[in-house]
């Protein structure tokens, strides 16, 4: 055993945070610790690393162990290089080795009593250095460096380099020490989905214990054996990774229930022969057995049912054309570095598309693109959009988070207001506090219910499932399968890119790699097809077109056909309305002019309607 904690309890200015938790970590253990936002999860981790001192209860460590805690928030701070900030972590290794040469030097001078010592002294050496693999502390460092993206940087200066940087250099460094227990804190947030392969293949061959918080179902799924869940300040563990213990949970709670229900049905039936029979002497005698039983009984708690996760609905009510985004072709550039040459990109309605790529890539700045009225940014008519910025920077931090929604929808009724903030998960407090007393995940979960009463058909996310915890995950997930508009969006949540894509848009080597599928099934063809060109498409998957008979197929491609053909002569009516309407305003003295102006606009606005109606038929 590493680690026990038998019956702690703690608080926070006398407001309790966990009562009665107790849980064990055992050698070479993988363990995931999971709980909605604000249960306490970092809390446990700070008592488990001793910079908390419980009220109550204790908590007993191995002699000797060695504890290494990487937190969400602060990175490393060297005046060293990149490669030197490592190899601070292997100095007794290098020393090691140091002092072999300095004695395999010395022996050659020596003889006698000295040449005997000085040979001991060496088998020494070698001993401790094979035990602890010292020679190759180099190749440890690099596969680290490398494995997380720093293979170009080893010189570089780690003071100079970004937030981000330092901290993933932080990550680095705690698996380079390689303790008896390694707890990670959200490990893989802002981490590429390169690095959290990378990572996740490290850690399956780490020898320590590890403990994870990490609100990435795929990364818990693959490291953990054992699940413990924070709920209600209480600590309950599970054997299993984390779609495991969902499992057992609701496995769990289906028999606590039924055993409660039980035990309660019996309570009534015993009391209900007490009642009748206690004051009748012939009966008096098995009533008081009753009694007896009744006071020796273990009263089973009542089980609280899970708690309510946030609810999601995202509608609206204009349909867009079939072409919703079109950019035929456009160089994308951010702070004057080439990101995407000569790329084209479409977005077609209905379709739910992720857009994947390494870090820096270009995949929130093609988002802003889109957003940012570039006249090559072609919007499909009927075209709303509902943007999600990571950033929340259309929120005001002093405005009160009840003011900062209602500001953005001032004609909606208060009621529907605070009903639907209570629906994403802001209770009555949260909606009084300023936003910048709001956590990430609160903060999180208002930009959401924005986007919800934007009504938007097209919804563009930019990490969006950043500080949700996993229950508010999985209801955003259920609200975009259900929508019934078009999505493009960036995660790095592989479960949630999963779950909702139906395309994937890969930006890789300044191109655009299109794939129409799950991401499960992008990430096979990658691995079957590795020299895949720039412009690879495959059919979209709608249902088994295989199944369907020619004369069905063709007449879906004369649908479409007829609802291009529309759409161009839409665009062409709307055109020359536009025109006329100028015109109309620039001959207004002229009245014959006016009359053959106003003839022609009737004519256009009725082929425009037939043309709506038929168009309407065919979508």
């Amino acid at each position: 055993m590493l680690i026990s904690l038998d019956r702690v309890t703690f608080s926070y200015a006398g407001d309790p945070i966990l009562e009665e938790v107790s849980f064990s970590l055992h050698e070479g253990e993988r363990v995931g610790l999971i709980g909605g936002n604000g249960e306490g999860k970092t809390t446990i981790l700070r008592l488990i690393t001793g910079q908390l001192i419980p009220d109550s209860g204790n908590i007993f460590r191995k002699n000797g162990l060695r504890i290494e805690y990487f937190e969400q928030t602060g990175g490393l701070e060297s005046e060293a290089t990149v490669y030197g900030a490592m190899e601070e972590v292997f100095r007794e290794d290098r020393e090691l080795i140091d002092r072999l040469r300095m004695r395999e030097n010395a022996l050659s001078h020596a003889d006698g009593a000295e040449l005997a010592r000085l040979s001991d002294e060496i088998e020494r050496l070698n001993r401790r250095i094979a035990a602890r693999d010292s020679y190759h502390y180099d190749v440890r460092i690099k596969t680290v460096l490398n494995g997380m993206g720093f293979e170009r940087v080893y010189d570089q200066i780690v003071s100079t380099m970004s937030g981000g940087e330092k901290t993933r250099l932080k990550l680095c460094r705690l698996l380079l020490e390689a303790p008896d227990l390694l707890i990670l804190d959200e490990a893989t947030n802002h981490l590429d989905l390169k690095t959290i392969f990378w990572l996740e293949d490290y850690l399956l061959s780490y020898k320590g214990a590890l403990l994870i918080v990490s609100h990435d179902r795929y990364f818990l799924d693959k490291l953990t054996a054992r699940t413990l869940e924070l709920e209600r300040k209480r600590v309950t563990s599970f054997k299993g990774n984390y779609s495991k213990a969902r499992v057992l949970k609701e496995e769990k709670y289906r028999h606590d229930l039924s055993e409660y229900e039980k035990q309660q049905e019996e309570i009534a039936r015993l009391q209900d022969y007490v009642d009748r029979n206690i004051v009748r002497a012939t009966t008096a005698k098995s009533a008081l057995s009753r009694v007896n039983k009744l006071e020796r009984m273990e009263l089973l708690e009542k089980p609280m049912p899970p708690r309510e996760p946030p609810r999601f609905s995202f509608t609206f009510r204009d349909r867009p054309y079939e072409r919703v985004i079109d950019i035929p072709s456009f160089d994308l550039y951010a702070e004057d570095r080439l990101l995407l040459k000569d790329a084209s990109f479409t977005l077609m309605r209905g379709e739910k598309c992720a857009l994947t790529g390494d870090n820096g890539t270009g995949k929130t700045t093609l988002l802003r693109f889109i957003l940012s009225g570039d006249a090559r940014v072609q919007l499909g008519k009927f075209v709303r959009i509902a943007y999600y910025d990571q950033e929340n920077r259309s929120l005001s931090g002093e405005d009160r988070t009840l003011d900062a929604f209602w500001g953005q929808y001032p004609l909606m009724p208060q009621t529907e207001a605070r009903g639907l903030l209570a629906r994403a998960g802001l209770d009555e407090e949260d909606v009084q506090k300023k936003v910048k007393e709001l956590s990430g995940g609160q903060r999180a979960k208002l930009q959401l219910a924005v986007l919800e009463a934007k009504h938007g058909n097209v919804l563009l996310l930019d990490e969006a499932t950043n500080h949700l915890d996993l229950p508010a995950r999985e209801a955003l997930e259920e609200a975009l399968r259900a929508f019934e508009g078009t999505i493009l969006f960036v995660s790095h949540d592989r479960r949630f890119v999963q779950s909702v894509a139906n395309r994937i848009v890969h930006i890789e080597d300044g191109q655009l790699h299109s794939f129409s599928g799950s991401y499960d099934e992008f990430l096979a063809a990658r691995t079957t097809k590795p020299a895949a060109p720039a412009n690879w498409q495959q059919p979209a998957r709608t249902g088994n077109p295989s199944h369907r008979s020619r004369e069905a197929r063709a007449e879906d491609a004369r649908r479409k056909e007829r609802v291009r053909t529309i759409e161009r002569r839409l665009q062409e009516l709307e055109q020359e309305e536009a025109a006329l309407n100028e015109e109309l305003i620039r001959v207004a003295a002229d009245y014959l002019r006016v009359r053959e102006i106003s003839d022609r606009l009737n004519e256009v606005r009725s082929e425009s309607d037939a043309l709506y109606e038929e168009y309407e038929t065919l979508i």
